[in-house]
């Protein structure tokens, strides 16, 4: 019996567990032939697999192809300019780059300058790992009304990510609204709150400083559909917002009202973040009741149990209708009572997806990810007798794999993302050592006459002409957000 399989499977290892099967992989994995592995994405997904295959692997070679001119991904157009020390993370990506065995060529796209079976026949090894760049949507009445944005898209147009540059979001409103209660919608609200002092010596594009300069947002809302103790924000993220110099944290005390009767039965890291939430409320009454003026201050307010209903406006979003939630097992329970909330501008900010780029990939659209076992990608025609995938022995496209957020959906932080590639990269050496792939000839890499390819050399080209480019502002860089430019430069132009 012949099936279409769409299977999905969200993994994660074990740093500790990973390194020690790993040792065995290496020692056994040898021979004259370089096992050549072509890893597509050079975010942190692709740089961490590349970091683990070069550790672990005997005589590979690795070349990590990116369709942008400029590597690490998620690291520099995801991870909020005023969080610095995140991005130090470029320095260990830095090393692995210039190792050796391994090729960076930019400026190339799975889909448009190769395909999926050009790779496979060229390389003994292809890991995808090119991220989610497609937002998720609300499928709300007006959410296409001038002024709704995706989170993804605000945070792509401040960091500079090419295609992004002519956003300008309208921020000549007071208030702006975010639909989704993860970091990145906290990253938005920080931004926009925090003022161009507070951002002017980081890596913020200097068009959105300017615009941000310029902002009449005073309040920031951040709506979620279920309750506090559900809040995908991280305790970091709120401490933040609740230390923002002229920024008010306000909570709706109905929302924050059964807290304290669950705080004992918490796990610590959920127990962290409620405590701060409560002794936010706690110093917010006693504000109130001292009668201290705050109306100067920026606003932000988490709103909690809301699910969008409908966009409210005529040309450009007024407000948004609410359905009241009820929690229930966990679960948002709509309710028949509403609630309108006015706002000047909206983020929509609940997940991402990514997209198919080549017709032979075994792709599942619902889910937005590659179908995969643990970092495997499945073929797209299995044979079985029933419908358990484990039953299944020629299951996995050979010398096919996907790891980050391309196989697991977006999940995590850069952590997780480390820890998912270490697996899946261990996988990888696992393969190469038991002979599921076998090296039996040279493969040639990728065929590049006639495609114009940033090396590492030309994206250092790059690198120097954006921090020179920021030195005089104070910043450590001025991003370049042409790709024409970025080309040119990269050519010594």
């Amino acid at each position: 019996m012949l099936r279409k399989v769409g299977f999905s499977k969200v993994w994660h290892w074990g740093c500790q567990g990973v390194r020690s099967t790993a040792s065995r992989y290496a020692s056994s994995s040898s021979g004259s032939v370089p096992k050549r592995i072509c890893i597509v994405g050079a975010g942190p997904a692709g740089f961490y697999a590349a970091q683990y295959i070069l550790k672990h692997l005997d005589n590979s070679q690795i070349d990590i192809v990116e369709r942008l001119p400029v590597p690490f991904g998620l690291v520099r157009f995801g991870v909020a300019p005023d969080h610095p020390e995140v991005k130090n993370v470029i320095n260990t990506f830095t090393k692995t780059a210039e190792n050796p065995r391994v090729r960076f060529l930019g400026n190339l796209s799975l889909g448009k300058d190769f395909t999926l079976d050009e790779l496979r026949d060229r390389y003994h090894a292809v890991l995808l790992t090119y991220g989610a760049d497609k937002d998720r949507k609300l499928n709300i009445p007006n959410e296409n009304l001038t002024n709704v944005l995706s989170a993804r898209e605000f945070v792509a147009w401040y960091n500079g990510l090419p295609g992004f540059e002519n956003l300008n979001p309208n921020l000549s409103g007071s208030t702006l609204t975010l639909l989704g209660q993860g970091n990145v919608a906290v990253d938005v609200a920080r931004i926009v709150l925090s003022g161009a002092d507070l951002l002017k010596n980081t890596d913020i594009t200097e068009y959105a400083l300017e615009a941000l300069s310029r902002s009449n947002i005073k309040k920031v809302l951040l709506v979620g559909r279920r309750g506090p103790l559900q809040a995908a924000f991280t305790i970091k993220e709120l401490r933040e917002m609740l230390k923002l110099p002229n920024c008010v944290t306000t909570w709706r005390p109905d929302d924050l009202h059964d807290l304290e009767e669950a705080l004992p039965n918490l796990p610590r890291p959920r127990k962290r973040i409620t405590e701060l939430m409560m002794k936010s409320l706690s110093e917010q009454t006693a504000q109130q009741t001292s009668s201290v003026n705050s109306s100067g201050s920026n606003k932000f307010q988490p709103i909690f149990f809301r699910s969008p209903a409908n966009v409210i406006g005529t040309d450009r979003v007024e407000a948004i209708e609410y359905t009241v939630n009820e929690l229930v097992d966990n679960r948002a329970i709509p309710t028949d009572e509403r609630e309108i909330i006015p706002t000047d501008l909206v983020c929509r900010s609940i997940g991402y997806k990514s997209v198919n780029v080549d017709s032979a990939l075994n792709f599942d659209e619902r889910n937005g990810c590659v179908s995969n076992a643990s970092g495997r990608v499945l073929k797209q025609t299995l044979t079985g007798s029933d419908q358990t995938i484990d039953d299944i022995e020629d299951k996995y496209e050979k010398g096919l794999y996907a790891s980050g957020w391309l196989a697991t959906g977006p999940t995590g932080v850069i952590l997780t993302t480390m820890n998912n590639s270490f697996g899946v990269a261990d996988l990888i050496c696992k393969d190469f050592a038991n002979n599921v792939i076998r090296v039996k000839e040279s493969k040639p890499g990728l065929e590049m006459s006639g495609k114009r390819v940033v090396t590492w050399d030309g994206w250092k080209l790059i690198d120097a002409e954006e921090c020179r480019r920021g030195e005089p502002k104070g910043k450590p860089r001025e991003k370049i957000v042409k790709v024409d430019e970025m080309l040119s430069i990269a050519d010594g132009k």
